[in-house]
């Protein structure tokens, strides 16, 4: 974990109350894909957990929804701004388990760790399928960029709009795959599990309060024990969830 101030270098709306934040600065405790890091806003007593979407010498690329005050608040942020932010928290993607033909399944705002994941598994000669879940055609967004990694891309939404109309599960149906990624909301975790032949990792969301394991807030019972998703996770193994 390192804290450090980060310059705003972007903070672009790109879909439906979706922003794509660019923090210029040092990137060295990035080191998995799906960590996340921590950000201090301004006369609110807790960070915001934000997942890490890609990470490069220049600093982090980060994907955020307006969802209350604090994303509210982010989403006026100028560029040059500067944020004080903790970083490479949680254990992200074992990539050494994907097998040749991995699969990777996001839902909604759980999209963006699964680029940085996809860009460093086609670096290693992997060839993975994305599907994209949701709801409607205007909460679309990074397809175009996933596509451009040279992968398959499904996309799901509810209403039918773009793509396979229903959810990510019906765009799983015919693929062959070696193991899966994932994140996204609980439910559709619970549908995934229902519907996957592999072995994979769900990136789990909870609320947290200090974000690198020291109040316990966010901790869940596992078949391993009780772990804390922000410091044992928030990525964890398929067969030690407890559903």
């Amino acid at each position: 974990m390192k804290q450090a101030l980060y310059t705003i270098g972007e903070n672009t709306r790109i879909a439906k109350d979706v922003y794509k934040m660019r923090l210029l600065g040092d990137s060295s405790a990035c080191s998995q894909p799906g960590q996340f890091l921590n950000i201090q806003l301004p006369e609110k007593y807790l960070r915001r957990p934000i997942s890490v979407c890609d990470w490069d010498a220049e600093g982090i690329t980060i994907i955020y929804k307006i969802l209350g005050n604090g994303t509210e608040m982010m989403s006026g942020f100028a560029a040059s701004e500067q944020l004080d932010v903790l970083t490479g928290l949680g254990n992200g993607y074992d990539m050494s388990k994907s097998g040749d033909r991995p699969l990777l399944i996001g839902g909604g705002v759980g999209v963006p760790p699964l680029y940085g994941l996809c860009r460093r598994l086609v670096e290693q000669g992997k060839q993975p399928t994305v599907i994209l879940g949701f709801n409607t055609a205007d909460e679309i967004f990074y397809a175009d960029e996933f596509r451009a990694l040279g992968v398959e891309v499904r996309i799901a939404t509810v209403d039918g709009s773009v793509g396979i109309k229903g959810f990510v599960t019906d765009a799983m149906a015919g693929l062959d795959y070696t193991y899966f990624y994932t994140c996204g909301p609980l439910p559709m975790f619970k549908a995934i599990e229902k519907t996957v032949t592999t072995s994979g990792q769900y990136s789990l969301e909870e609320r947290m309060g200090c974000g690198f394991g020291a109040c316990m807030g966010c901790s869940i019972k596992t078949r391993s024990g009780n772990k804390r998703v922000c410091k044992e996770g928030p990525v964890f193994e398929r067969e030690d969830i407890i559903w």
